[in-house]
């Protein structure tokens, strides 16, 4: 009988844990406004980055990220400086793993933090900078 008592206690609380991670699009706007203040500009961004990315407008997605950004190319930290340097890199830091995690995130199973928001598991990150708050790409990893 305590076997069996044990047996449901623990599927009972994997169940309320798995509730517990199923997250809904209004649930994500609550995380964002209360981080952010605000999801709307949050949820634009994602849409407008996923069109770039699916659509492989470079110049829209070099447009997207917060420089000088520190990117990975050929196992080498590298600083880029501007839009020009990262669309002639392009390639090297938009790899096939990084445009499928952009590709098939939805809005609603977003991570936020204080930090920012992260798309997959952590391929990419984007963020409010600085005092503008203007929402910039602040990391890529492959």
């Amino acid at each position: 009988m305590r076997k069996l008592l044990f047996a449901l206690a623990i599927g009972a609380s994997f169940a309320i844990a798995g509730q517990a991670l199923a997250q809904t699009a209004a649930d994500t706007d609550a995380a964002l406004d209360g981080i952010f203040g605000s999801h709307e500009p949050y949820r634009h961004f994602l849409e407008t980055l996923q069109k770039a990315v699916a659509a492989d407008d470079r110049k829209a997605v070099a447009a997207m990220i917060d420089y000088p950004f520190q990117a990975r190319i050929n196992d080498k930290a590298t600083k880029l400086r501007d839009a020009a340097h990262f669309i002639a890199d392009y390639e090297k830091i938009m790899t096939p793993k990084v445009k499928h995690a952009v590709a098939n995130q939805t809005y609603a199973t977003l991570f936020a933090n204080w930090q920012g928001v992260m798309i997959g598991d952590g391929e990419v990150w984007f963020s409010g900078i600085g005092e503008t708050g203007k929402i910039k790409v602040t990391a890529i990893n492959d």
